[in-house]
């Protein structure tokens, strides 16, 4: 009960009764008037009761954990296992206990009207658009499972443990690995949940980014690499921003092939409240130069303008030249348990075709995403003016979103599909296969492809396994004695 107060001779009582609907807590406010001391008990006691009823159970990080009322999503069970005999570097596709599934319908241009409220922009303008493109969806599966740390320090979180900057868009403290915002308040924190999702304390990546041929052409972009991340906030205890150098995450990128851009190598240091730090080995020059604007829609070096920088991982770095709003929750087909994505054995031709990325290797599932919407401030210039993002409940992984050019029309269509990773205790990660399709250029670009490559990503749980999970790999000096080795 909010308060009690009288007016024109009249009791009145206000009951402010937390609900949910769709999954958005609400508040509704009751007046009763005219109530007398007995009655008022009942009407006070009747609230509680209502109160109750609309209680929902959450999982460890704040997703609802029951499923929808039609069925079509499923309850929360956070208990993804690979079937015996799967260790890390085989298959994972293979060992699934889903992998012989069918899809339950196809989406396709002759039926996509009649699943639009399930769909994106992005997505709808896809379907119609693009000849061929279809979306196969299969049943709904939540097993994305998180470390007792992960658990623990989201507790902490939620208890007021974390906190936005006094800038309106860092963050100042929290208890990491964990999620920041459990029950975030604003698009802000939204995006920081993604920006902090847990990816233990490090990957080792050799994998292909291709862009396809302009309309017209047969001429693709097949560019080969090397990649390590690291997350010093990611090993098991409870860390803050302040701590680890105030480092949200280091990258090494090293080119393979083509000979164009073979030998050239990249670090960086992104930061809780700092601008991007980069620094650019040239084998030409044998010299590591800093790149002081390599961030947000600066484009990624030899992918033909086609791949600004702050669109990996649907969004990355800092987020502070947009305003981030929380439109609400959604039940949406997403890109979901792509376990087919991570098959390194596959072959790329197959699954690259040269307009979209076969449905033969994407998966979609409903599930509830909660939409944020960023608009780029006043006085700040951005290719893309307007994001949006959808975050999947159960990871906070940014799972699909669009971005808008200056004109108000969709710009590009991303899409980021999760997968177990079992040696990090089940969690859902995003750091395989992502893709971007560019409406008006007609191109597309698939990152962190693993097919035809024949080696798996390593994950790592902690920073033991690998010297170069350590800031001091990540610096221009390091930088140079590793290039011109």
């Amino acid at each position: 009960m909010k308060n009690f107060v009288s007016e024109d001779n009249e009791q009145v009582v206000r009951m402010h009764v937390h609900v949910h609907e769709n999954g958005v807590e609400q508040t509704v406010m009751k007046v009763i008037r005219k109530a007398n001391g007995p009655i008022l008990v009942g009407l006070i006691a009747l609230a509680v009761t209502a109160s109750a009823a609309y209680a929902v159970e959450k999982t460890p990080i704040g997703a609802e954990k029951g499923g929808n009322k039609a069925g079509t999503i499923s309850v929360w069970t956070g208990d993804s296992r690979p079937a015996s005999g799967w260790s890390p570097g085989k298959d994972r596709f293979n060992y699934w206990k889903y992998k012989d599934e069918n899809p339950l319908f196809v989406i396709d241009a002759s039926n996509v009207d009649k699943h639009a409220k399930n769909l994106t922009p992005g997505q709808i303008e896809m379907l119609k658009t693009k000849k061929g493109y279809t979306m196969p969806v299969y049943p709904t599966h939540r097993e994305c499972a998180y470390p007792d740390s992960v658990v623990e320090n989201t507790k902490q979180n939620a208890a007021g443990k974390s906190k936005v900057g006094p800038n309106g868009w860092s963050v100042e403290s929290a208890a990491l690995p964990g999620v920041p915002f459990p029950n975030p308040k604003s698009g802000v924190e939204a995006v920081w949940n993604h920006l902090l999702r847990y990816l233990g304390a490090g990957i080792d990546q050799h994998g292909v980014t291709r862009v396809s041929a302009a309309p017209g052409s047969n001429k693709s972009i097949t560019v080969k690499w090397e990649q390590v991340l690291h997350y010093p906030w990611g090993v098991k205890g409870t860390h803050g921003p302040k701590d680890k150098g105030s480092a949200v995450a280091f990258m090494y990128y090293a080119y393979e092939n083509p000979a164009a851009l073979a030998g050239q190598a990249i670090v960086q240091k992104y930061a809780f409240n700092e601008d991007t730090e980069s620094f650019y080995y040239f084998p030409g020059q044998r010299r590591v130069r800093r790149l002081p604007n390599f961030a947000y829609d600066a484009p990624m070096i030899g992918f033909e303008n086609q791949y600004p920088t702050d669109i990996q991982q649907l969004y990355y770095g800092n987020p502070d030249r947009f305003d981030w709003k929380i439109v609400g929750y959604k039940e949406l087909y997403i890109p979901y348990n792509n376990l087919k994505m991570t098959d390194f054995n596959f072959p790329i031709d197959k699954a690259l075709l040269p307009t979209f990325v076969s449905p033969d290797v994407r998966r979609y599932e409903l599930h509830r995403v909660l939409e944020v919407v960023g608009t780029v401030k006043k006085g700040v210039r951005h290719l893309a003016p307007k994001k949006t993002l959808y975050l999947d409940e159960d990871t906070w992984i940014a799972a699909v979103g669009d971005d808008y050019d200056a004109t108000g029309k969709i710009w590009k269509v991303k899409e980021s599909p999760t997968y177990p990773v079992w040696e990090l205790g089940g969690a859902c990660l995003n750091m395989s296969q992502q893709n971007f399709y560019d409406l008006i250029s007609g191109r597309y670009v698939a990152d962190l492809v693993q097919f035809g490559t024949g080696k798996d990503f390593k994950y790592f749980k902690d920073v033991s396994g690998d010297k170069r999970l350590n800031p001091d790999f990540f610096t221009a000096e390091t930088l140079r004695m590793n290039s011109e080795r």
